[in-house]
């Protein structure tokens, strides 16, 4: 899917962490961009929809070639509640499950969707290497990401070329979770969290929008494809390398029941272990340009 010929792709959450660069990279590669957005219209190329109402004008794909769907409330940003956790998987769910079903009902679809997903798909795993031929998961958000892919099934089944991206923790200085960790080893209170020993995988910003830009024109791809870098690190590593990226000691860590206490269930995706490889991915021809830890970390938070 060259950029040369101006091409239409349709983009929701595109006002978020990957959203943004996502859509600065199609307009900069020659694309056109139509952004779908859940408020009201504020530019020429956004449109309107909510997925809460199920209100999604199917005109808004005329034209379009491929979608990009990353939309998705933050998981991060409050404590799991049943009200919360309830609210986090609808606006997953609903959202992907109402774009899906209008995409299939469409004279001319677009060629292909890529729809956001997680590594939590695979839960709490501890040392075993996972790609994507690996077993599901339990919890709470293996659950949430299985019904997720789910949700798309409507768009595979009319011939649509689905893929899936388990996206592991995005590093990006600009927002997502490493401002957080890194905000106490600023204040010199930085350390592990836990044990240390549990599994993290992550992924660039800029190979994560790369890859999905790549993923667009990789026509024999569909599926589950793991957008993590191809070394995962423990809590431990990455907090180590936090410290050193910022010149701060890395001494004080976060015992579980501290974590817990404050975040209650939601401290599992910290503490669980996620060993994810992106055999996928590199097979398909994609090249990593930020492989690794401590130079991605020393540029973005540099």
């Amino acid at each position: 899917m060259g950029g040369g010929d101006a091409r239409l792709v349709a983009v929701t959450g595109s006002t978020g962490l990957i959203g943004r660069s996502l859509c600065a990279r199609l307009v900069g590669g020659g694309f056109r961009v139509r952004r779908l957005v859940r408020r009201a219209a504020r530019r020429a190329d956004e449109t309107s929809w909510d997925p809460s109402a199920a209100r999604l004008d199917s005109a808004v794909f005329d034209g379009v070639d491929a979608v990009v769907h990353l939309a998705g409330e933050n998981l991060s940003a409050g404590r799991w509640t049943r009200l919360r956790k309830e609210s986090l998987l609808r606006s997953r769910v609903e959202g992907t499950g109402l774009l899906a079903r209008t995409l299939a009902a469409l004279p001319r679809p677009p060629g292909v969707l890529l729809s956001a997903s997680a590594v939590g798909w695979y839960g709490d795993r501890g040392d075993e290497e996972l790609d994507e031929s690996s077993a599901p998961g339990s919890g709470f958000l293996a659950d949430v990401c299985a019904r997720w892919e789910a949700a798309t099934e409507p768009a595979r089944d009319t011939g649509i070329r689905v893929v899936l991206l388990r996206s592991g923790v995005v590093l990006s200085g600009d927002g997502g979770a490493l401002p957080r960790m890194a905000r106490p080893f600023r204040l010199f209170a930085g350390g592990r969290v836990g044990s240390g020993r549990q599994w993290v995988s992550w992924i660039a910003r800029e190979d994560a929008v790369g890859a999905i830009l790549h993923l667009l024109s990789a026509g024999e791809v569909s599926g589950p494809v793991n957008l993590v870098a191809p070394q995962p690190t423990t809590n431990a590593e990455l907090s180590r390398a936090i410290g050193r990226a910022l010149h701060r000691p890395c001494w004080l860590p976060v015992p579980r029941f501290a974590l817990r206490l404050a975040f209650g269930e939601m401290a599992d995706v910290v503490l669980g272990s996620t060993r994810v490889l992106p055999r996928r991915l590199t097979a398909s021809g994609y090249a990593f340009r930020c492989p690794n830890l401590a130079a991605t970390l020393a540029t973005e938070l540099g």
